[in-house]
């Protein structure tokens, strides 16, 4: 005869003043919440005695114990420090990890309204990491559907999870902004040792361990915003070898564009029409001092009639100076 219980049941006692322990467990492997969820504990125990001249020997009946399911989970920022972000699209990245001993989802919520925070991001999706590559790659990893719910992790399984957010145009540069991640066990959470009947694996109970299944980390984003300054000044040199504004003079005109906060700046470009009442003098342009072609070829200057000069300084971190020169003479 076989008798099932609960995990923290007693074993039954056996009548036989000498006992011998037996205990078998179905194919248990250890999980960072105990035996697997589901797992039948036997317990038989014997007596062996003497009796009439002979031995003989008795067993008790079998107690069976099915291990309840502890719902446990954790949550980690796995960004080594605040995420360094302009405005626009950022991801943060987490990771989930079922401490629980039976195979478990998790829905995931993404709060962006933190306490202290400089400014409020906008969550864009929560999404996976499809490929395990540690590394969000737009239209390759799972973005979730609402509610969003991870797939169903076995004990110890850790997935990579992903927030998108929006950093606004609104920023100002160094500010920081906190966005916390959820994950609370699908069966149910509330404080440990809370029992949900019936909703564990294998149809045992489920019970909220000291997580009471229900977990928060938090990451962080710092704005990286670049300004961009121009500063223009000119130098006359007249016919006469002076500095007056006549016919014949030489204006040289130069603009510093001068990068400033944090980050950077991309497609950098100046451009600058030729003033009227003056003629452009070919083979002038120069950035940063070298010269560059009037050609619209492959370095990063151009001169046109129409608009004039352009100059492509491409990507430019905070710090950068750069500097564009050219010449006219006054008609």
């Amino acid at each position: 005869m076989k008798t099932h219980a609960r995990l923290y049941a007693s074993f039954s006692t056996i009548l036989a003043p000498a006992f011998v322990g037996g205990l078998a467990l179905a194919s248990a492997p250890a999980a960072a919440g105990g035996v697997t969820a589901g797992t039948l504990i036997q317990n038989t125990a014997n007596a062996s005695f003497d009796e009439a001249g002979g031995s003989r020997n008795v067993t008790s009946n079998t107690v069976t114990v099915r291990v309840d399911e502890l719902l446990d989970v954790t949550v980690t920022s796995r960004d080594s420090g605040p995420v360094t972000a302009p405005p626009g699209n950022a991801v943060l990245t987490f990771e989930v990890t079922n401490q629980g001993n039976g195979p478990e989802a998790f829905r995931l919520t993404a709060n962006p309204s933190v306490s202290g925070n400089n400014f409020d991001t906008t969550v864009r999706g929560i999404a996976i990491d499809s490929n395990n590559n540690g590394v969000y790659d737009e239209g390759v990893d799972q973005i979730l559907t609402a509610p969003q719910t991870t797939p169903v992790l076995d004990p110890d399984a850790r997935l990579t999870v992903f927030v998108l957010v929006t950093v606004p145009q609104t920023v100002a540069n160094g500010q920081r902004s906190d966005v916390a991640l959820a994950a609370e066990a699908v069966t149910g959470s509330g404080a440990p040792g809370t029992v949900f009947a019936q909703a564990g694996a294998g149809g045992g109970d489920a019970i909220a361990g000291m997580t009471s299944a229900l977990a928060t980390a938090r990451g962080a984003l710092t704005t990286a915003v670049a300004t961009v300054q121009l500063v223009k000044s000119v130098t006359l040199r007249d016919p006469f070898g002076g500095t007056s504004a006549v016919k014949g003079t030489v204006a040289t005109f130069t603009i510093e564009a001068r990068v400033d906060g944090s980050g950077e700046v991309r497609n950098l470009t100046v451009t600058d029409p030729i003033p009227t009442g003056t003629t452009y003098a070919p083979g002038s342009l120069r950035l940063d001092g070298n010269p560059l072609s009037d050609a619209a070829d492959a370095d990063a200057g151009a001169v046109s009639g129409g608009s004039g000069v352009t100059v492509n300084l491409g990507t430019a971190p905070a710090g950068a100076r750069r500097s564009v020169s050219f010449n006219v003479v006054i008609d």
